[in-house]
């Protein structure tokens, strides 16, 4: 229940399960196959992350979705602000992230970059250079690393350094991908120096956007920024629970191979999609399942997400902050038996499965699992 008193202290929330459920059918709804994936995770931060999930995914719609309105930023704000002062709106998303962050002490300015990022996108922000969409990337991206980072029961300036690397080098790749549908809406987001460089002018772009060799040399290049970041990150999931590298490990291999379908039809994003079919989605989980991680490198912060880091390391670690336990990831029910808890080959069969039966759902027009 919610505190009686409207002063109540932030510690003092407390999501109710139908609150919960609203999150994590706002994540089924958004993204399938994330959902399913999510099931790596173990039960206590699988949840969690659907609160956060969902927070970010009504900011995002807020902002740039059907009937999004001039003033959704600070109305947002003022949310954000509610929940942190312990008098969430009355709202799922709002009362589970008031929950979330009490319970893991996370700084307020994590999810006020997300909001500042989707300012930037609301006001049409360009890019003059690679810093300048770093720097946004952080916020819109590189912040939702740092919270689930905080999420999964790890402090670390290094690990939270490392899930920053990763959701700026995640978020380069969506950048990579999304070219021309963001160019056909109106939006730029590649570096206009490196579009000058290439002899592509930018607006000339924006009204017309076509594929051509010049802006595939453009794409390759950001690949290649995203790439660099996706191998710094990679030593920070061994800083992680146990029980939460997989998930981890498989999102980033399964972004960075959207960028090498994008090189494999000839670095176009104007005119095609890139996207992974599912049997190399299997093969990257089982590889996430299967394999470890690379040792710890204190490879410094990037410049443009060190707010991010220094926003949690100035907070003494709370002791009320648990770790996560490394405990069975528990599925929901597919016919046939269930795999033992070690049996990582088999649990991401049967995550793959799970993937399966709600796309068929989908397609057919029936529920997923609750």
């Amino acid at each position: 229940m919610l505190p009686s008193s409207p002063d109540a202290p932030l510690g003092g929330c407390t999501a109710r399960p139908a609150d919960h459920a609203a999150c994590r059918a706002a994540i089924r709804a958004g993204s399938r196959s994330f959902y399913a994936a999510s099931w790596l995770l173990p039960r206590a931060v699988r949840r969690d992350a659907y609160g956060l999930y969902a927070f970010c995914r009504l900011s995002d719609d807020a902002v740039d979705g059907a009937g999004a309105q001039a003033d959704a930023v600070p109305r947002l704000r003022a949310r954000l602000a509610a929940v942190y002062a312990g008098r969430p709106a009355d709202a799922p998303a709002d009362r589970a992230l008031a929950e979330i962050v009490a319970r893991h002490a996370i700084p307020q300015a994590l999810p006020a970059a997300l909001l500042e990022g989707l300012a930037w996108d609301a006001a049409g922000r360009r890019h003059p250079d690679l810093s300048s969409l770093v720097a946004y990337v952080a916020r819109v991206a590189g912040s939702v690393g740092a919270m689930m980072t905080l999420v999964m029961g790890e402090r670390s300036g290094e690990a939270l350094a490392r899930a920053c690397d990763l959701g700026i080098a995640m978020q380069l790749t969506n950048v990579a991908r999304d070219v021309g549908e963001d160019a056909r809406a109106g939006r730029l987001y590649l570096p206009e120096s490196w579009l000058r460089d290439a002899g592509i002018d930018p607006d000339a772009f924006l009204a017309r956007p076509e594929q051509s060799p010049a802006l595939a040399a453009v794409v390759a290049r950001l690949l290649a920024a995203a790439d660099l970041l996706y191998a710094r990150a990679d030593s920070g999931i061994a800083q992680l629970p146990a029980a939460c590298r997989p998930a981890v490990r498989a999102a980033g291999l399964i972004y960075a191979e959207i960028g090498r379908d994008l090189a494999r039809g000839g670095l176009d994003p104007v005119s095609r999609r890139a996207r992974v079919p599912g049997a190399r989605k299997a093969q990257l989980l089982a590889r996430a399942a299967l394999t470890g991680s690379l040792r710890r490198a204190d490879r410094p912060v990037l410049p443009e997400a060190a707010f991010l880091v220094e926003a949690v390391t100035a907070m003494p670690r709370p002791a009320s902050v648990p770790p996560v336990a490394v405990s069975p990831v528990v599925l929901p029910p597919l016919a046939g038996a269930r795999p033992a808890w070690w049996n990582l080959a088999a649990r991401v069969v049967r995550v793959l499965d799970l993937i399966e039966v709600l796309r068929e759902r989908e397609r057919f027009g029936g529920a997923a699992p609750s």
